[in-house]
């Protein structure tokens, strides 16, 4: 029996963190980090989360490599091997057993039953299939539903949603994001700058004098 795509993604995404954190070339391990992205958007559209994994594509797999990649211009390019420590060995497996254990009473993945889909999901589905049917256009029309609500229209159900009802939601993120953006250039110009204006060292004292 084949193995699901699901699971050889997770077991390629759980090779990559490994090689990831073993390590010691930074370059390798920027670019291997934007690998592990892009298999994390995959596995999230396979999921049926098409929005996580647009936002995890531009973000991880974009935007974040290129931070990285401009902070090791200004810093060293392999990693200083320092002693092991036990103490963040314990918080991460102390941390990673709660969040398992939290998910144990979650019901199962794609469970019609779930709360998620039995509120909110059904409405929206009703209205864009109705609206979606009515038209001959992927033109934004009123539904045929009783409140009068309004609907994208699409096709995809999970574009309609980012498009209207989750819009200031998306809206948000993307305000996130950019405000993230400018704090790490101003980072990066602030550490260039005192790069410049650093004072001679002692050598370079005397050999002037």
């Amino acid at each position: 029996m084949p193995l699901p795509i699901e699971i050889v993604l997770f077991i390629f995404l759980l090779t990559t963190a490994v090689v990831i954190a073993r390590l010691e070339d930074l370059f390798a391990a920027a670019m291997l980090t934007g690998i592990f992205s892009l298999l994390s958007a995959g596995l999230f559209t396979i999921m049926d989360a098409v929005d996580v994994a647009f936002t995890e594509a531009a973000v991880g797999a974009g935007v974040a490599t290129v931070f990285i990649l401009c902070t090791l211009s200004l810093t060293a390019k392999r990693e200083y091997q320092q002693p092991t420590r036990i103490l963040p060995f314990i918080v991460v497996g102390i941390t990673g057993a709660a969040l398992i254990y939290g998910t144990l009473d979650m019901p199962a993945y794609g469970d019609p039953d779930a709360v998620p889909h039995g509120h909110l999901s059904a409405k929206f589905i009703e209205i864009e299939e109705k609206a979606f049917l009515s038209q001959d256009k992927h033109a934004a029309e009123p539904a045929q539903h009783g409140s009068g609500e309004k609907a994208v229209g699409l096709p995809n159900i999970v574009t309609s949603i980012l498009a209207s009802y989750r819009g200031y939601d998306t809206f948000g993120e993307t305000a996130v994001i950019f405000t993230a953006t400018i704090g790490v250039m101003l980072l990066l110009r602030t550490r260039r700058r005192e790069k410049k204006v650093s004072p001679p060292n002692r050598d370079q004292m005397e050999t002037t004098s």
